[in-house]
C-alpha cells in the first residue's frame, strides 16, 4: 500500500464516523471508546473517543494512528477536540479542532462556532486552491455541526429502529457535506464494556461545497452504497454513538469496529478527572 493513500485513508476512516437502548432523561456519563482500523480485513491502526456528557454540555477527545508497518513507514495519527452545549436533543457546538500527521505532511484545523454557525476558522497550511473545488458561501457555514461533535447522535424514542433516519449537515473547516441516514434495523452485539442491542444504518454522502468535483474519489463517494454505522447507546444519556463504520474505499473496504465501549452514568470527564 502506497503511503500516501494509508495515511489518508486513517483520515477518511476519522471523518466517516460521523453518525449517533432506551432514552432516558439527559444526565451524565463519562464515556471511552477503543476501536480497530482495518482494511481488507488486515489490522491498520487504532482510534480511541472519550469524554463526557451532561444535561447542557459535551466534551469529547479523539485520537487515531496507524501500527505495525505501515503505522512505522508512514507515521499516520491524527487527534480531535470539540465541545459544546445540549438543549435536550440539539447540540450547539462551540469549539472543534483536528490534526493530522503523516511522514509526508501535516495539517491542523481550528474552528470556533456560535449557534451552530462557524464564528471562525484557522486551517494550517491552507487548502490549495484547485480549478475544480466548489466554491464556499458564508450560507455553507450555517445550521452546521463540526465532524467530531457529530459523534454524539440525540435520541428521542424507544424504537432503535428508527433512530437513523436523520441528516447531518457536516462542515469540517474546508468542506460542507450532508451524511444521510437511514434504518437497515437492529442487531445484537457484545463488546467489552457493553452488550445488547445496536441500530444499524446505512449511510449515504452528500457533498456540498468545498470538495473537488472531479476527482475520481468524489464520484466514487456520491456513488457509494456501502457505507453503514452501527450506533450503541451511551447509558444515563439520550445520545448514541458509533460502535462499528463499514465504509468501501477504492482499494477495498475499511472498517472502524469497537475493542471496548465503557461507560460510567452519572459520572462526566471533568468529574473523573477529579477522582
Amino acid at each position: 500500500m502506497k503511503p500516501a493513500i494509508a495515511s489518508s485513508l486513517a483520515g477518511s476512516v476519522l471523518a466517516l464516523c460521523i453518525a449517533g437502548a432506551a432514552a432516558l432523561p439527559a444526565s451524565a456519563a463519562s464515556l471511552d471508546a477503543q476501536y480497530d482500523v482495518s482494511l481488507l480485513g488486515l489490522t491498520l491502526g487504532t482510534a480511541s473517543l472519550s469524554g463526557g456528557i451532561d444535561a447542557s454540555s459535551y466534551k469529547l477527545d479523539v485520537a487515531a494512528k496507524l501500527t505495525g508497518l505501515i503505522g512505522g513507514f508512514t507515521g499516520g495519527r491524527g487527534s480531535g477536540a470539540a465541545s459544546g452545549g445540549l438543549n435536550g436533543a440539539k447540540l450547539s457546538p462551540t469549539s472543534f479542532a483536528v490534526s493530522s500527521a503523516s511522514s509526508s505532511e501535516s495539517r491542523t484545523v481550528r474552528m470556533a462556532l456560535d449557534g451552530n454557525n462557524v464564528a471562525a476558522v484557522e486551517i494550517e497550511p491552507p487548502i490549495d486552491a484547485k480549478p475544480d473545488r466548489v466554491p464556499l458561501t458564508d450560507g455553507h457555514r450555517r445550521n452546521i455541526v463540526d465532524p467530531l461533535s457529530a459523534f454524539l447522535m440525540p435520541v428521542t424514542g424507544k424504537n432503535l429502529a428508527t433512530v437513523c433516519n436523520r441528516t447531518l449537515p457536516i462542515f469540517d473547516g474546508a468542506a460542507r457535506y450532508d451524511i444521510k441516514l437511514t434504518s437497515a434495523g437492529t442487531r445484537e452485539v457484545k463488546l467489552d464494556g457493553y452488550s445488547g442491542p445496536v441500530a444499524v444504518c446505512q449511510v449515504r454522502y452528500v457533498p456540498i461545497a468545498g470538495h473537488r468535483a472531479l476527482r475520481p474519489s468524489t464520484k466514487f463517494m456520491i456513488e457509494n452504497k456501502d457505507i453503514s454505522t452501527w450506533l450503541a447507546p451511551v447509558a444515563g444519556t439520550n445520545m448514541m454513538v458509533p460502535v462499528r463504520v463499514s465504509v468501501k474505499t477504492m482499494i477495498g473496504t475499511a472498517v472502524l469496529e469497537a475493542s471496548s465501549f465503557k461507560v460510567d452514568p452519572g459520572v462526566t470527564a471533568s468529574t473523573a478527572k477529579q477522582n
